[in-house]
């Protein structure tokens, strides 16, 4: 089971660093992603970390201002969020998938979602 935690209310240029979690179990040997979903659109990428946490894919509008990161022995995920803007406003997914890790909305795991809001 995932379980994200860090989202909130922020201004524009802040930043956030958002935590998956997971219980009754760990994190070895699966591929990890955040995903977002704004209001009225579909879900979309925002970057994904391999097992090893050598290999990071990033979607263009996180590039240069999200980092993703993961600690086995914590057994969690981050998502270092900064210079936010208000198109970053979203319901945010951690999620996890067998495979090699790659640029895909499709993962196996998901978790509940934590609300970014970016407004002034």
């Amino acid at each position: 089971q995932l379980a994200e935690s860090g989202g909130g209310l922020v201004r524009p240029g802040d930043s956030l660093r958002l935590t998956c979690s997971a219980s009754g179990g760990t994190f070895d040997n699966y591929a990890l992603g955040w995903l977002r979903q704004a209001p009225g659109k579909e879900r979309e990428f925002v970057a994904t970390i391999n097992w090893s946490g050598d290999r990071t894919y990033y979607s263009d509008f996180a590039k240069g201002r999200f980092t993703i990161s993961r600690h086995h022995a914590e057994t969690a995920m981050y998502l270092q969020m900064n210079n936010l803007r208000a198109e970053d406003t979203a319901v945010y997914y951690c999620a996890a998938k067998t495979g090699g890790v790659t640029i895909t909305t499709m993962y196996d795991y998901w978790g509940q979602g934590t609300q970014v809001t970016v407004s002034s």
